[in-house]
């Protein structure tokens, strides 16, 4: 993870660090806490919220280089760069709720 915090200095690597941190918390405290869900839910919106945007602007950085408006390949590169990585993120953090899903719906009573 050391090499990602290197290279993501705008991407607040921290930010996904913490709701990871969020997600695993959450599975050991008590089902029936709304306020907790409420949390964890607008940390998972805030983080699409924010990978899109990423997306977007790494769109449209491409879009500018590709007319001519720009020849400054680094913005360019940085900017896939960020879009990329908060993606992964974005999927990992899915696939973990995914998982934690599927086990709570495989417990038997």
């Amino acid at each position: 993870m050391d090499y990602i915090s290197a290279i993501g200095n705008g991407m607040q690597v921290k930010q996904y660090q913490n709701i990871v941190d969020t997600v695993a918390k959450q599975t050991q405290t008590r089902a029936g806490q709304t306020e907790s869900f409420e949390n964890l839910f607008q940390s998972a919106l805030n983080m699409v919220r924010e990978t899109n945007s990423l997306t977007n602007m790494a769109q449209e950085e491409t879009m500018n280089f590709a007319m001519g408006y720009t020849d400054n390949m680094h913005d360019l590169l940085a900017a896939q760069w960020k879009a990329n990585m908060s993606l992964q993120y974005t999927v990992a953090v899915r696939n973990s709720v995914m998982d934690a899903y599927k086990e709570i719906m495989n417990l038997q009573f």
